[in-house]
């Protein structure tokens, strides 16, 4: 008796592992396949996810995002910019007013840029986007992040109500290195998942 019990049991962990293992997996694909796919099309607003600032300056894997926004919108995707991101550690600065800054000071004039530091996360940076989009009767964003957050990012939006459309930061340092880029990406596993359930 115990050592059947024993056998059913070791069965359902194995059968558990594998089905968490061939869904990790999915997601993973789909993740990696979001991060080299460039939907970048015409929208009522261009959407850039906050990263680190050192001191009112991007960090490198912020600036990337934001010379991307500085491409599509001189490309003229979009006629207004919205940037994300709360404050840090450092109280002086938030994301999103560094990023405006960074936009503003490569001429994107200011009266185009919503600025947008009320989040400290991704989920609060995308509901606030989305209230703030719909009650200006925008329908569309163009997202620029780093490719490893669109899978997770484009998800988010569409559960908002707003259809996203998703372009990657071609200079991300983060996808540019392999063991980041892996890591990272396990990462949105991790967190698509956790999105999912909650």
């Amino acid at each position: 008796m115990i050592v059947r019990a024993i056998k059913w049991g070791t069965l359902l962990i194995l059968l558990f592992l594998i089905v968490v293992g061939a869904y990790c997996s999915y997601v993973y694909r789909e993740i990696r396949d979001y991060a080299t796919h460039d939907e970048a099309r015409a929208a009522d607003a261009i959407v850039v996810l906050g990263a680190a600032q050192y001191n009112g300056h991007p960090s490198p894997v912020y600036k990337a995002r934001l010379d991307h926004v500085l491409e599509l919108f001189r490309k003229g995707y979009a006629r207004f910019v919205i940037t994300t991101g709360g404050y840090g550690p450092d109280v002086n600065f938030s994301e999103a007013q560094v990023g405006t800054q960074y936009l503003v000071q490569h001429g994107v004039n200011p009266a185009v840029i919503i600025t947008d530091q009320s989040s400290g996360t991704t989920s609060d940076s995308i509901s606030a986007v989305s209230n703030l989009m719909q009650a200006k009767g925008w329908k569309d964003a163009l997202v620029v992040s780093d490719g490893f957050h669109l899978f997770r990012l484009k998800r988010m939006f569409q559960n908002t109500g707003i259809v996203a459309f998703t372009s990657p930061a071609p200079n991300s340092p983060i996808e540019a290195s392999s063991s980041q880029r892996f890591l990272y990406s396990m990462r949105e596993v991790l967190l698509f998942s956790v999105y999912r359930v909650v």
